[in-house]
């Protein structure tokens, strides 16, 4: 029953590694645990909801939640995590429609900006695969008020 018991946590544990990750059981140096890719999960999606309002109002940050649904956000990149399951990848993050975007790989489930300049600005927030292949995209638009100007 013991060894049952140790099978099962060492699956559980395993189905929640990112790909590439290297496990060690009993000792066992340098044998990878392999993923199943799954062509009937359902597709993923992202949704992106507006700055909170108080944080926005009073000093000017922007905290844009965010959810996804048959992804998780993890640190993999590269041809073969794209065929871990359940799906995994990063976000790509642009502000304002520069030129340059960052990765976000930390599944905080939010984007934090701060020291944006009064005004309006657009976020646009893309669910990207380990190779960088876009699935989803969501753009919020919200304007930073004047520093000390609280409109009725």
């Amino acid at each position: 029953m013991n060894i049952i018991i140790r099978l099962g946590a060492a699956l559980l544990a395993a189905s929640t590694l990112p790909s590439g990750v290297v496990a060690e059981p009993g000792g066992a140096k340098g044998r990878a645990i392999p993923f199943l890719p799954l062509p009937s999960e359902a597709p993923p999606r992202l949704e992106v909801d507006q700055p909170l309002h108080g944080p926005l109002a009073d000093r000017g940050v922007a905290i844009i939640p965010y959810r996804t649904e048959n992804f998780r956000i993890l640190p993999v990149f590269g041809p073969t995590a794209a065929d871990v399951s359940p799906r995994a990848g990063h976000l790509h993050v642009s502000v304002d429609d520069l030129p340059w975007r960052w990765a976000d790989i930390g599944n905080g489930d939010a984007i934090v900006l701060v020291g944006l300049s009064p005004g309006p600005h657009k976020v646009l927030v893309e669910l990207a695969t380990p190779v960088h292949q876009i699935l989803a995209s969501k753009a919020v638009t919200f304007t930073v008020p004047v520093p000390g100007h609280h409109p009725q």
